[in-house]
């Protein structure tokens, strides 16, 4: 079979164009990645390509010959041109002091303003927008719970928007999750920055209670997990809110054994402190165990531990 000259023509360009692609592979993982890895050490972090970008790119090379090529090098060029040049900070002037700013309360608004849960059930469209607005203007993680009741809404606007704020809200947790549990397997043996982020982002998000219980249950093996890794490290590195959210979260899942482990943890490692009692005396309620509830509870009694007005109620209900 005789091959025409324009089949020879597009023969010689796809093999030049493998080559060119193969070259630039090779470069950039054995050559440009290493030598990048080995400048970043020590320096504040950058984004610089990796492996996993310049495979991505051969790929794209082969599938576009000519075309693929050249708009990586216009876009290269692009960048060499005009954005390597970098800032003049030179009048900019960084400081940690922080100005609070302290605003008058608008009174009028604020009158006017009823809770999200009370404008769900009086399915009032006017203040259920009203409200949903002001929790958009705060801090939405903490108010999770609260904007997942909007979705059962039948004004479809404001469930059109807690679906939205709900998605976005708990992909940005999926996420940052993931980057927390891979940065504790890969930080050092006497390292526990990851474990203490991990526990207190996700207990803030987990006790709202908003995922499927597949997800709940997964992210709270998560977050013991974490915890399990942190206590190895550092015991008494953890504060009394860790050790008292990772008994509630368990105890949400009905994981029973670990909660009462870590009941007893927090006991001996914050022993007069009231989440040491108010932690076992919950577990022990719902497992109906009797005897240890009130042995937990004459020990409260007993001790010189200051009790909140919930504690005292449960007190004086079981006394």
């Amino acid at each position: 079979m005789v091959l025409t000259w324009s089949e020879h023509v597009f023969f010689i360009i796809v093999l030049i164009n493998t080559v060119v692609a193969v070259l630039y592979l090779l470069a950039g993982t054995l050559i440009m990645v290493p030598i990048r890895n080995r400048k970043r050490e020590g320096e504040a972090e950058r984004l610089h390509d990796n492996r996993r970008t310049y495979l991505l790119r051969f790929i794209v090379m082969l599938l576009c010959p000519v075309v693929g090529p050249l708009f990586f090098l216009v876009v290269h060029l692009f960048y060499l041109t005009v954005f390597r040049f970098q800032a003049e900070l030179d009048d900019v002037v960084f400081s940690k002091e922080r100005v609070r700013t302290q605003l008058k309360a608008d009174e009028d608004r604020e009158m006017n303003v009823i809770p999200l849960e009370e404008a769900i059930a009086v399915n009032d469209r006017k203040s259920l927008r009203t409200a949903m607005l002001n929790v958009l203007k705060g801090e939405i993680k903490d108010s999770l719970s609260a904007i997942s009741l909007a979705l059962e809404t039948k004004d479809s606007e404001s469930s059109h928007y807690a679906a939205a704020i709900l998605s976005y809200e708990l992909s940005e947790f999926r996420m940052e999750v993931q980057k927390l549990y891979l940065g504790i397997r890969e930080e050092a043996d006497d390292q526990t920055e990851y474990e203490d982020m991990m526990i207190n982002y996700t207990d803030n998000v987990l006790k709202q209670k908003v995922f499927t219980e597949l997800e709940q249950n997964r992210f709270v093996r998560m977050m013991a997990e974490a915890a399990e890794s942190f206590y190895k490290k550092n015991p008494s590195g953890m504060t009394e809110q860790q050790y008292e959210s990772i008994c509630l979260r368990l105890l949400d899942i009905q994981d029973f054994d670990n909660s009462e482990k870590w009941c007893i943890r927090l006991a001996k490692q914050y022993p007069d402190r009231l989440a040491a009692f108010t932690c076992k005396l919950k577990l022990y309620f719902i497992v109906r165990n009797k005897e240890a509830f009130f042995q937990t509870l004459d020990a409260l009694k007993k001790s010189d531990v200051v009790i909140d007005h919930e504690t005292l109620e449960l007190v004086r209900i079981f006394s």
